[in-house]
């Protein structure tokens, strides 16, 4: 397991930000992907952004595009997620993980879910 990571969540009116932050983890060589992940009211956990070593790749689900910033620090290994223009829809419990980059650009995650860290966006 990841281990509580992730920091950063809050709640939050419609329209503000957040910026999530993942405690270095993992080998910044093996974990050619690092991502996000959030499980909402379908309790599956969507890939919501994830980017690779160097910044070379980069995805993004759709519904966060233009207001979600992934970013990476390999010098210390650690991940954050800048969220701007919070909306409703962006309710839920967000992970950090080591992923993989499928062959049609989204991510998987790896290992296992830690606690995560709670976001949630009123209207």
């Amino acid at each position: 397991a990841q281990g509580q990571l992730e920091s950063g969540g809050g709640s939050v009116q419609a329209g503000g930000s957040l910026r999530l932050s993942c405690e270095p983890f993992g080998d910044i060589y093996k974990d050619y992907c690092k991502g996000w992940f959030r499980r909402g009211p379908g309790n599956e956990h969507e890939g919501v952004a994830g980017v690779s070593l160097g910044g070379e790749r980069i995805y993004y689900t759709d519904s966060v595009k233009g207001r979600f910033t992934v970013f990476r620090v390999d010098a210390n290994n650690s991940l954050y997620l800048q969220m701007d223009d919070l909306k409703p829809d962006d309710t839920g419990t967000y992970y950090c993980m080591a992923c993989y980059f499928r062959s049609d650009g989204r991510i998987d995650p790896t290992g296992n879910w830690g606690q995560g860290t709670q976001v949630t966006v009123s209207s």
